[in-house]
């Protein structure tokens, strides 16, 4: 009996698959989203994170890279028109009601975000730090996504976002 090389080279394909492989799931978080609302918890009280009118884009993109900008629409503009030149209270004013930063984030076999790596940020505090679901999670239903973070003194923040088609 003749058995020909593409036959052989079928079954040794099969034989080496999984009983059951799946394909992976598809990242949910992947794409650019808005953010519609943001909620501060200190000491129990629900406020406005960024103001009455938050600001903000969070974008994921397939090679797993991530940058997020979240701003008070309401932050007054600097005398100066120069971002060098802001007063004292100018520059804790921006600084206070204002984050940008990126870096790389990881998804798991469900597609689920399971957490991020800073590797820049305009609070320099933050350059360098991993966030696990600890502290960060990500819930993706449909075009709407809810994050809750909670930081390292127990404050909780909450922004809901809307996927930008």
């Amino acid at each position: 009996m003749f058995i020909r090389p593409a036959t052989v080279a079928l079954a040794i394909g099969l034989a080496s698959a999984p009983a059951f492989a799946q394909p992976e799931a598809e990242n949910q978080v992947v794409g650019t989203w808005r953010m519609l609302s943001a909620t501060i918890d200190p000491d129990g009280r629900n406020i406005p994170a960024y103001g009455a009118r938050p600001n903000g884009l969070l974008v994921f993109t397939p090679d797993m890279r991530f940058v997020e900008v979240l701003t008070d629409a309401d932050t007054p503009r600097f005398a100066s028109d120069a971002r060098g030149e802001g007063t004292d209270d100018e520059n804790r004013s921006a600084m206070s009601r204002n984050i940008g930063f990126f870096g790389t984030y990881t998804v798991d076999e469900k597609g689920e975000f399971s957490g991020n790596h800073v590797e820049g940020a305009t609070f320099p505090n933050w350059v360098g730090s991993t966030r696990t679901r600890d502290q960060l999670t990500l819930i993706v239903a449909g075009d709407r996504m809810t994050e809750h973070f909670q930081r390292p003194d127990g404050t909780r923040i909450r922004i809901e976002w809307t996927r930008v088609q």
